[in-house]
Parts: C-alpha cells; sequence; structure tokens
C-alpha cells in the first residue's frame, strides 16, 4: 500500500482474496496510523474501493499496490501530514484548539459546543497519528492543550493502541502520564498491551505493564530514582521481573 500524500510503501502480511476492503483498512489502521474513517483505498485506474468489496473483485494481483489516500475535505490532509511530520507549530495552525483562528468551508459557521466537538475530533486525530509516528513534542504539546488521550477512533482504538502497534516508548510514557489506560479494549477486543505482545515489541509491552503498576502503587514523581532505574532497564533489554519497592 502506498501512502500518495508521503509516497510511502507499507507491505502487508496475509492478504488473500477474500479479504475485504474494510479488512485492509483496519489493518492499514494500526500500520499506517491514519484513522479507519479517513483512509480512501484505491488500485489501478479504479474509483474509491467500496469497503464490502472484495480484493480478488477489483483484481488486485499479488505484490500489487493499493494507493491510500487521506481523506481531503474539511482539512484532513493538511492535518494529518501535519501530525505524520511532528511539527506542534504547524498543527497549532491547523484547528486542533478551541482558541484557534483556523476555518474550513464546513466549520465556518461552527460556534458553541459543535465548534467544540470538531476541533476535539481534530486533537484526537491529530495526537492518533503523531502517537502512531513517535514524534513525542507533538504528543506532549497536544495533551497539554487539551488532546483527549481516551477518545477513540471508529474501531475503539486510542492512541495509546497505535503507540503500542510501533513501540513508541516516550508517547507511551506520555500516554500513560495523561490517563491512558492499557486495559481500552478496540472493536476487536484488543488492548494496548496485547497488541505490543501480538506485534513483538516486547520491550513496550513490559514498559506499559510497569507504567501501569506505578500508577497503582500511588507513585507521583516520574523523576523518582526507582522509576528512573527500572525504564532503563526495559530499554537496554532486562527480562528478568522488576520487583518493586514501595519506597518509604
Amino acid at each position: 500500500v502506498r501512502l500518495e500524500e508521503t509516497g510511502e510503501i507499507f507491505r502487508v502480511a496475509n492478504c488473500r482474496g477474500d479479504m475485504t476492503v474494510r479488512e485492509l483498512k483496519e489493518e492499514l489502521d494500526l500500520m499506517v496510523g491514519i484513522p479507519f474513517n479517513l483512509q480512501r483505498l484505491q488500485y489501478l485506474d479504479e474509483g474509491v474501493l467500496m469497503d464490502d468489496t472484495t480484493l480478488k473483485f477489483h483484481d488486485v494481483v499479488p505484490g500489487g499496490i493499493i494507493s491510500l489516500c487521506i481523506w481531503r475535505h474539511d482539512g484532513w490532509t493538511e492535518l494529518v501530514l501535519a501530525a505524520a511530520e511532528g511539527d506542534p507549530s504547524k498543527l497549532s495552525c491547523l484547528g486542533v484548539t478551541e482558541d484557534s483562528f483556523y476555518r474550513t468551508a464546513n466549520s465556518e459557521h461552527f460556534e458553541g459546543e459543535k465548534w467544540k466537538q470538531w476541533t476535539s475530533q481534530r486533537a484526537f486525530v491529530a495526537l492518533y497519528v503523531a502517537s502512531h509516528r513517535g514524534h513525542s513534542d507533538a504528543v506532549q504539546y497536544l495533551l497539554e492543550h487539551g488532546a483527549s488521550c481516551l477518545s477513540r477512533s471508529p474501531l475503539g482504538r486510542t492512541p495509546l493502541h497505535v503507540a503500542a502497534a510501533t513501540g513508541r516508548s516516550d508517547c507511551i510514557s506520555l500516554l500513560l502520564q495523561h490517563g491512558a489506560s492499557i486495559h481500552d479494549k478496540d472493536a476487536k477486543g484488543e488492548t494496548p498491551i496485547s497488541i505490543a505482545h501480538r506485534l513483538n515489541h516486547i520491550q513496550s509491552e513490559r514498559q506499559m505493564f510497569l507504567l501501569h503498576q506505578i500508577a497503582k502503587s500511588g507513585i507521583r514523581d516520574l523523576n523518582d530514582l526507582v522509576m528512573k532505574n527500572a525504564l532503563q532497564r526495559i530499554k537496554s533489554g532486562f527480562r528478568s521481573k522488576v520487583t518493586m519497592m514501595t519506597p518509604h
């Protein structure tokens, strides 16, 4: 699959003829980090592929390249690309906060709750993409300016799901510090920690478990020496069980 806006190529394993376009988009949600509802897939000279059709129906051949385009209306392309780049200064100009001056033809007359919902949705999508790409500066900016790490994509996924899918340790830490849960299940019943396990991001799996246990223990000082040492062990591939001792 080629993301047309960036030219990146993503290789999707285990494709089959009876795989539906929807199933492929669900895989790309984790692989590319673009929410399911903002994806538009095309093959050769055909139009947009409909979700309920199969790859066989469109004569997709082994090794064929499917084009993935970002939904262009309402400024979504610019927002997703800025989040993929990880530039907080660009994101700040693209309607991710309630005090933003950014407007599209669709949002020009939004006010009150409708405007709040529109900016909240944009902030969530930016956080989702930035978390997937591992842009910790952008993630921190978005969280500090009101983006919710508890919001969910149409597939029930949180930013922590996609950060776990790509093993982004810095983003995982930031999301957990702001209240993300390792136990939230997506539409397929997968949690961030189970996704990390399935995709063999063992260090991220350990990191989430450790930070969850630290939060449960009531430790609030993230500069605590015990925590710093434990995180360092995770990053260096420490494989034995970590025994946490509550400081007196």
